[in-house]
């Protein structure tokens, strides 16, 4: 990803998080663009040259059209090098079309160029289609939480 779409990605991803938060009721929409904002800094302290961010776009062949996006870190865990999936997101004319799987298929291959023995997402409980797409490419539900509204 180059720097120009480093920073459409960084406003987009700033942007989701923050209504993802709020729809989840984590976040008030008086705060939820500065905490999103603030939570983006801690996680990209040098913007696209954070060590240990990988940010890829997503590129449909024939036009050689940006198609979405995907943001993963690697880290030193428990059991070896890990990577966590913090932002992956495939733009609305190119959804249903199989860029989800390719994109996953092709993280799978980056990862273990980088001996990544492991990796992790985070996914909204409103987000039924992501949530599908993953346990169709193998990951697996580690932990959950709920709510109920009173």
């Amino acid at each position: 990803m180059d720097e120009t779409t480093f920073q459409f990605f960084l406003s987009q991803s700033t942007r989701d998080y923050a209504e993802d938060k709020i729809k989840a009721g984590s976040w008030d929409t008086e705060t939820a663009m500065r905490l999103s904002q603030d939570e983006m800094n801690k996680s990209l302290p040098e913007g696209l040259n954070t060590e240990g961010a990988y940010i890829f776009s997503i590129v449909e062949t024939e036009s050689d059209a940006q198609a979405g996006y995907i943001w993963f870190n690697v880290i030193e865990g428990r059991s070896g090098r890990e990577a966590f999936i913090y932002d992956f997101y495939v733009f609305e004319p190119f959804q249903g079309k199989g860029y989800g799987k390719q994109t996953l298929l092709a993280l799978d291959e980056e990862a273990r160029k980088l001996d990544v023995t492991k990796i992790g997402l985070h996914v909204f409980g409103q987000n039924n289609r992501a949530f599908e797409l993953y346990k169709k490419m193998g990951f697996l539900i580690t932990d959950i939480t709920m709510s109920k509204d009173l």
